[in-house]
């Protein structure tokens, strides 16, 4: 062990069972910054952990309006009034001749927006962190499930916090240097 201080623990569990029951007293003991880490989707833990639901859906919402409504009046006003055009006897505010690019430009913009809001909730990119120097955290996309709990967290104590993770069935404990 180095003198410096750790950036925080690392738990190992063996199944979702026991991962969950360790969350659910982790957040009873009232830490704030932790994570839990599966290789695969574990129902029920976000609401164990108090995880709030994502506003990713709501952002999609905003700038799909945002981009339909755009686009509804882009296509009114350039056929309507900038180059009003008769083509083929119809109205030069013809609603079904806007539909193909009005709904096109509606599932882009909530698409592009899904996909970089999602990147920046997330803090995407993120090519390092101090899980990754773990030997044991390499099985997180295979087999096993852990919980990280940062120093930074008001509650952290490096022995009373490795007691409470052992206490929670961890199989293995680990400090993460910074």
């Amino acid at each position: 062990m180095s003198s410096t201080k750790p950036w925080g623990l690392l738990a190992q569990y063996e199944n979702p069972a026991t991962l969950t029951h360790a969350c659910s007293r982790v957040k009873a003991a009232g830490y704030e910054k932790w994570d839990a880490c599966t290789p695969f989707p574990v129902h029920g833990l976000d609401k164990v952990m108090g995880i709030p639901p994502t506003k990713l859906p709501w952002a999609v919402l905003v700038v799909g309006l945002t981009g339909s409504t755009f686009m509804l009046f882009f296509q009114s006003w350039a056929m309507g009034w900038a180059y009003p055009m008769i083509v083929g006897g119809k109205p030069l505010f013809s609603m079904p001749a806007f539909v193909p690019i009005w709904y096109e430009v509606t599932v882009l913009s909530s698409c592009v927006t899904a996909f970089l809001a999602n990147w920046i909730m997330n803090g995407l990119p993120q090519p390092y962190h101090p899980a990754f120097a773990s030997k044991a955290f390499e099985r997180v996309t295979d087999d096993k499930f852990f919980i990280m709990i940062e120093s930074e967290d008001p509650r952290f104590d490096t022995e009373k916090t490795k007691t409470l993770l052992k206490e929670s069935g961890a199989t293995l404990v680990e400090e993460l240097e910074a």
